[in-house]
């Protein structure tokens, strides 16, 4: 996973309080370490965090170890990434597609 100090690590444990109850925008990217697209965008992710630092809440949520919140969302394909707007889901990208794609979905909802 690539390391951004704007990157928050997300759990079934803590999605409450870092995304259901964040204001703003929150984009969590569902991924696993064996899943090589997973790693594609993983640069994009960590980068997209660094770039929207303190407009946009970007965390990682790893399916494996956090099974509860991927079913709860029905994510079956990874990486999926969700967006999240006042903690309500609005809109979901599949798949390793390029940076721009990801940013253009964030400010589309900013």
């Amino acid at each position: 996973m690539a390391d951004s100090s704007n990157l928050v690590t997300i759990t079934d444990d803590n999605f409450r309080e870092e995304i259901e109850e964040h204001s703003g925008l929150a984009v969590v990217d569902f991924w696993a370490e064996w899943c090589g697209p997973c790693r594609v965008i993983a640069p994009s992710v960590s980068q997209l965090a660094d770039e929207f630092a303190g407009r946009v809440r970007v965390g990682k949520l790893d399916v494996d170890a956090n099974a509860s919140t991927s079913m709860r969302f029905g994510v079956r394909s990874i990486p999926s990434i969700l967006f999240f707007k006042g903690g309500e889901h609005v809109d979901t990208v599949i798949g390793a597609v390029p940076k721009a794609h990801i940013q253009q979905k964030i400010e589309q909802h900013i």
